[in-house]
């Protein structure tokens, strides 16, 4: 049974899947936006910025004061030092013992090595986040260039399947002509041939329409057997930024200002200039103030258990010589008695485990210490480690200098480019406009003669292919010039739009 149940989850699932794609035609900012969500580079780029991130938050903590508490609790045996009473204890005895410690630092002055090293981290950080913009903006750019290959390419199917439609009223025509004994069968025979022809090019661009439509598909990352079909919205429709306002080298200046990946080289010298000042603090003496709390508890496993009194015994000690003296007298009008004390014996036992805690607030407190310090760490020596890490830091920053002017060179020549590219795609589309209605005229005038009996089959083909090369010819310059003109408005930061 719950096999069953797995299995038609699965199917609801699928179902679910399979009406997403099949439901409705995409648009360019669907296929986009899909393309952005499920695209792995973009969600590797995307990690790289939340770990650039967790570095700029671990940074910061570095402000705040360190703290360390600590405890102990444990058994020594044999001969050890009581920490209660400094002395050692017997060797037969057995030491319970608790320590609590907290200690903290904090650096009061450092040159500013620690703000430095924050914007080191800050820097970094946002300079991954424009990586992420810039991937998503390649990967817009890359989705639009598919899609409009397949714009493109149904615009040429429609072309084709046109072309094929008339040849097969001429055909028609010409079969009558034929019949009727007006024409030899050679011109029918010549149109039909010519019927073949468009045919086959008309399943061929269909072939790639179908061909482009499964590589967005990929670029997409849907199944290649799943339902997929786009939007086709004309292409004279699809809006256009007037050329004048896409001047290279304002597009150029705008770019230097919005492009993702100049804002992310700019924001990686940024982070270089900080680094080296967070280096050369390092050279400078630290300044931290440092304080400690502690106390500690210890009780021995022994404990008096009894006492015998065994007399009075005076007390003995050494003169200068080494004689044995009352260590203690009394002056009794000038006769000196010896002082005598109590004599006793005591027996010990062994504590219970709760015993052995008896004291164990009053030790505490009694052992409670406090510590407080300033401390300078003044760095002489350290293995030459600060002095080459200044030295690549330095050759670090240089290095993204370079990067950067590396990429505002071919950011201007790209664009410069574009502008040029687009400026002959728009002359080009003018003209097939122009060669597309002057090769109609003619065609049709062929269309006129040949039904006259004024023109022969050979003529009216050659008239035929020649309007169909020029409307293939218009459609691919527009698309061409369309494309082109949207390389401009992606460099002035003006996205992908259609």
């Amino acid at each position: 049974m719950k096999k069953w149940k797995l299995l038609l989850t699965v199917l609801l699932q699928l179902s679910f899947v399979y009406a997403s794609f099949s439901q409705e035609k995409w648009d360019l900012k669907r296929c986009v936006d899909y393309a952005l969500a499920n695209n792995i580079s973009v969600k590797q780029s995307d990690i790289q910025a939340r770990l650039a991130a967790v570095d700029l938050q671990q940074s910061k903590w570095s402000q705040l004061p360190n703290a360390d508490f600590s405890s102990g609790l444990g058994l020594r045996w044999g001969r050890s030092i009581d920490p209660n009473t400094n002395t050692y204890g017997s060797g037969t005895s057995q030491l319970l013992y608790q320590t609590f410690d907290l200690n903290a630092s904090v650096t009061v002055f450092n040159w500013h090595r620690i703000r430095n090293a924050i914007n080191t981290s800050r820097y970094t950080s946002d300079a991954a986040s424009m990586d992420v913009e810039k991937l998503k903006n390649d990967i817009a750019l890359n989705v639009a260039t598919y899609y409009l290959q397949i714009l493109l390419a149904r615009q040429q199917v429609d072309i084709a399947k046109i072309q094929m439609h008339q040849t097969a009223d001429q055909v028609a025509i010409a079969r009558k002509k034929v019949d009727a004994g007006a024409i030899p069968e050679l011109e029918a025979l010549n149109l039909e041939g010519q019927y073949a022809t468009d045919s086959s090019n008309y399943i061929s661009a269909q072939a790639t329409a179908d061909q482009n439509l499964l590589q967005l598909k990929a670029v997409l990352n849907i199944d290649a057997g799943l339902p997929f079909d786009i939007a086709t919205p004309p292409v004279e429709q699809i809006p256009v930024e007037p050329i004048a306002e896409l001047q290279p080298e304002t597009v150029y200046q705008i770019g230097l200002q919005n492009q993702p990946a100049q804002k992310a080289n700019a924001l990686r010298i940024q982070g270089h200039e900080s680094n080296l000042k967070a280096i050369k603090a390092s050279f400078l003496p630290t300044i931290s103030l440092g304080g400690s709390l502690g106390t500690q508890f210890s009780s021995s496993n022994t404990k008096i258990t009894g006492y015998k009194f065994n007399g009075y015994v005076p007390s003995i000690g050494l003169d200068n010589n080494g004689n044995l003296i009352p260590a203690t007298v009394a002056d009794a009008n000038g006769t000196l008695y010896p002082v005598k004390g109590a004599s006793y014996s005591y027996t010990q036992g062994k504590k219970s485990f709760g015993e052995r805690w008896d004291g164990w607030g009053t030790q505490l407190d009694n052992n409670f210490r406090q510590g407080l310090g300033l401390n300078i760490s003044v760095p002489i020596n350290s293995g030459g480690n600060t002095k080459f890490n200044y030295e690549r830091a330095k050759l670090n920053y240089r290095n993204a200098q370079i990067t950067r002017d590396l990429a505002n060179q071919t950011l201007k020549n790209d664009i410069y480019k574009a502008y040029y590219s687009a400026m002959a795609a728009m002359q080009k589309f003018n003209a097939t406009k122009t060669t597309v209605a002057l090769t109609q005229k003619t065609y049709d005038y062929a269309v006129k003669r040949f039904s006259l009996g004024l023109l022969s089959t050979v003529d009216l083909i050659i008239s035929q292919n020649n309007l169909t090369r020029a409307r293939l010819d218009q459609a691919g310059s527009q698309f061409d010039y369309v494309f082109k003109m949207k390389v401009l408005e992606y460099y002035k930061g003006m996205g992908i739009r259609l």
